[in-house]
């Protein structure tokens, strides 16, 4: 299992960003207007004024050629990297981890109810009929036999990697790329902080990256999803990759970096700390070099000192920051976090419990539920 390739991911700087979507040294359309370097177009009337006023009232080549040429690239002001920013995507990422565990409960307690209810309405009779209907052809049949084979944890990544890849096609689109360059590239110092945060976790602008990244998750899913479940193993990856994107914004504005990132990696890395911690003396191996072996906790040894090597340093290459912060949490949701989340979850349900069973009996009888 090669966990190895998780630490190997590609970030995107700002320059590739911008870049990528240049045919020729020329940018497109529409990146040309959102940038400002579209020139306007001179209108009828003022060609008509400046041919009767002649040459002499006019520019000289000399003078308006500096108008002519587009203002060099500046840094952002400060303003654009101070610590009263991190305050919205602060209060995002408590919001959003509230939320992705109280739904992993909530779906959990739903899951659980409806599979009860289907077994009991067979056990007396009533759902004889309701045997799944056989699927019609040789693909759907092929594509139904594969799926029914997967573990729980496997058709969970599964459907992770079906939305990193329809998000990869996404920025091979021209006319996309304004639009993902906003909302798919975290940058602290971009208009748009929040949203970026959740979906810059299923972004990858380079197929190697992508391929790392899903290859390194598909290789821990069925362990994942068995120790943590389904619904538990969604929560931790969505949160964990909001709070590496925050850690990285708090380091990026701490250091003056400006940079822009992308990827799953800080989400990775939580599900494998998760694993590593919940199973330290699982054997592990890199996918190309399967005759050199080590133990789980030692993978995680080596990973953490990377980053937080990285991290210290100033490397910029990787977004260190948001790999450390992903693995800080996959530890504290496994181990210490728990109980917290644990609490945090039964809390929840209680609410949802009361306010389904008001809802489905009208305040009177509280045996039934709504459904």
């Amino acid at each position: 299992m090669a966990w190895r390739s998780c630490a190997v991911l590609f970030r995107l700087t700002g320059g590739e960003a911008s870049w990528s979507s240049v045919r020729g040294g020329r940018w497109p359309h529409s990146l040309q207007q959102n940038r400002g370097f579209k020139k306007a177009s001179q209108k009828p009337e003022s060609r008509k004024v400046e041919e009767e006023l002649g040459p002499s009232h006019t520019e000289s080549p000399e003078a308006a050629a500096p108008r002519q040429m587009p203002a060099p690239p500046q840094s952002p002001p400060r303003s654009m990297l101070s610590f009263r920013r991190l305050i919205k995507p602060f209060a995002f990422t408590v919001g959003f981890t509230g939320c992705s565990f109280g739904s992993a409960a909530i779906i959990h307690y739903e899951s659980l109810k409806s599979l009860f209810d289907s077994r009991f309405a067979r056990f007396h009779g009533d759902g004889l009929e309701r045997w799944p209907t056989q699927k019609t052809g040789d693909v759907r049949n092929l594509i139904n036999q594969w799926w029914n084979s997967l573990s729980q944890g496997q058709r969970t990544v599964a459907v992770i990697i079906a939305a990193n890849a329809i998000v990869f096609c996404c920025w091979r689109v021209p006319f996309l790329q304004p639009s993902m360059i906003k909302y798919f590239i975290a940058n602290p110092t971009s208009n748009t902080l929040c949203s970026p945060m959740v979906l810059s976790t299923f972004s990858h602008f380079s197929f190697l990256h992508m391929a790392a990244n899903m290859y390194v998750l598909w290789s821990f899913s069925t362990t994942a999803g068995t120790i943590l479940g389904t619904e538990d193993f969604v929560a931790i990856y969505l949160s964990a990759g909001v709070i590496s994107t925050f850690l990285s914004y708090t380091w990026k504005v701490a250091t003056g970096i400006t940079s822009p990132s992308l990827g799953a990696s800080g989400a990775i890395m939580s599900i494998l700390a998760a694993v590593c911690i919940k199973m330290p003396e699982v054997k592990l191996s890199i996918f190309f070099l399967p005759m050199f072996t080590y133990s789980a906790t030692n993978a995680l040894k080596a990973i953490i000192a990377l980053d937080t090597t990285g991290v210290l340093l100033g490397w910029k290459f990787f977004d260190h920051a948001a790999h450390l912060g992903g693995a800080i949490f996959g530890i504290w949701s496994i181990s210490s976090g728990n109980n917290l989340i644990v609490w945090y979850q039964r809390q929840i349900l209680k609410i949802w419990h009361n306010l389904r069973t008001r809802g489905g009996s009208g305040g009177g009888d509280n045996r039934g539920g709504g459904r």
